[in-house]
């Protein structure tokens, strides 16, 4: 797809989910905003679509940080990447399938600028929900926290891809969760990853939103 045509095809995107956004009644639960250092954030693929709205109510409490998204360079990424400029948040292209070494040098010099880096660790490709390895031992290497985010709507509608992405429905409600920092260790890092998004998954199904 030529350039342009992504440029407007994200303008579309960015336009149509902050309608639906906009339509919600929105929660928050957990952490308010980040810790003044660098951290690694992670949140599953599939919850995408409305994550980048998280940002705004941060912002509200003091987030002052830029956020870098790792996004591949597949085609669906230049899209997605695209959708995200429009919400000013940056892109960091490349993933454990490509271009890894550039990516993670990139990932290095923002994490020592002092900026947020943020993960799908199931991303590009799947399988759903999976843990990669790339997606925490960065966070091991440089030894600094990694924060776990969620979303829920009340009702959504859900696409048939491996991912099973949701998109929230107009005038439904949207929940957004932020986990404590957590530090990771060589031998539980994926357990205690794991224990945190099935925690966070837990409080939304508490709140009433079942994804």
């Amino acid at each position: 797809m030529a350039k342009y045509k992504v440029k407007i095809l994200a303008f579309i995107i960015f336009i149509l989910l902050n309608i639906i956004y906009l339509t919600c009644k929105k929660r928050f639960y957990g952490e308010k905003t980040l810790p003044k250092e660098p951290c690694i954030v992670l949140f599953w693929h599939g919850k995408l679509t409305m994550m980048a709205f998280i940002f705004a109510y941060m912002k509200k409490n003091g987030y002052k940080k830029k956020p870098y998204v790792l996004i591949s360079n597949h085609k669906d990424g230049e899209l997605i990447a695209s959708v995200m400029k429009y919400f000013n948040i940056n892109a960091v292209r490349g993933s454990t399938y490509d271009f890894p070494v550039k990516a993670l040098l990139e990932i290095k010099s923002l994490l020592g600028q002092g900026h947020d880096v943020y993960i799908t660790p199931d991303g590009p490709r799947g399988p759903y929900h999976s843990i990669s390895a790339g997606s925490y031992k960065i966070a091991l290497k440089y030894k600094i926290p990694t924060i776990i985010f969620d979303n829920a709507a009340s009702r959504f509608y859900r696409a048939k891809s491996w991912d099973k992405m949701i998109l929230a429905k107009p005038f439904s409600t949207i929940a957004y969760i932020i986990s404590k920092p957590i530090l990771l260790d060589e031998e539980n890092s994926v357990n205690l990853i794991n224990k945190e998004f099935n925690k966070l998954e837990l409080k939304l199904n508490e709140e009433g939103f079942y994804v």
